[in-house]
């Protein structure tokens, strides 16, 4: 049986949220753990892809004037939105990736939360095996991707990965609620928030702290695992607050994506 590390981080602003994620896929070394992060978010906040471009896609100045945080991430995706909702950060030895295949792997970390919607009661798989309509868009809730998970035909939440040489990092959210008449307003163009799921749309009444549990012990049943908690160590908390200032602060980063910023 792997045992997998479990970092639990509450509520975090969207910067440092994605400084602590890509601090952790740096700081793996070969031989260490496997690692399961869930945190939530200061809402309302907003986080984009690698190659978004939110400044064709949202407004601004709005964001700006309305002090909404916002910050870009390492990997791939549209824009999303942070309302009520618990977010997971799996980091996985590289190895995996080349024993199981790309494909084959992400359908593989994403069982849990397969797990985590059946046992809710809901009839979820991906949008491939449900011959869903495939759709790229800058608006994440709009488009619908092959190994996104959907309910009814719907999307709920979203996924993503980041691989470097010795490790591969996948994230996501589950959504109890979003409040989209708030976010409506930042838009330039539609943003599909009616082709997506939350636990609320669903019916399912349920808080965050319950939400994290259940995603916890999903994991665990799903991968036959333990999970043991060890916090952020010193080194990748250093990392993180020197991410946080020198890059997930920037707008050369979080609005342009500019490579002289700090890199993996």
């Amino acid at each position: 049986m792997v045992k997998w590390r479990y970092i639990g981080n509450g509520p975090g602003s969207a910067e440092w949220n994605m400084a602590v994620d890509e601090a952790l896929l740096r700081s793996f070394k070969k031989g260490d753990a496997p690692v399961l992060r869930l945190y939530g978010w200061e809402v309302p906040s907003l986080s984009f892809g690698r190659f978004s471009r939110p400044e064709e896609v949202l407004h601004l100045e709005r964001l700006q004037s309305l002090k909404i945080p916002y910050a870009r991430r390492m990997t791939g995706g549209g824009i999303l939105v942070h309302g009520s909702d618990i977010s997971y950060t799996l980091i996985v030895p590289g190895a995996w990736v080349k024993e199981k295949g790309v494909k084959e792997n992400y359908r593989h970390l994403c069982r849990f939360l397969l797990t985590l919607y059946r046992q809710a009661g809901l009839e979820a798989d991906f949008a491939q095996q449900k011959k869903c309509t495939l759709e790229h868009t800058d608006v994440c809730l709009a488009g619908t991707e092959a190994y996104d998970i959907v309910i009814d035909g719907k999307k709920i939440g979203g996924n993503a990965q980041r691989h470097t040489r010795n490790a591969l990092l996948q994230h996501g959210s589950v959504p109890l609620s979003i409040d989209a008449e708030r976010f409506e307003i930042l838009f330039r163009q539609e943003t599909g928030f009616e082709k997506s799921v939350t636990f609320e749309k669903l019916g399912i009444g349920m808080d965050l702290e319950t939400l994290t549990e259940s995603l916890k012990q999903a994991f665990c049943e799903t991968y036959e695992t333990v999970l043991y908690d060890e916090p952020l160590r010193k080194d990748e908390y250093a990392l993180a607050v020197k991410l946080f200032n020198d890059k997930y602060t920037k707008e050369a980063w979080n609005v342009h994506a500019e490579d002289n910023v700090l890199q993996t």
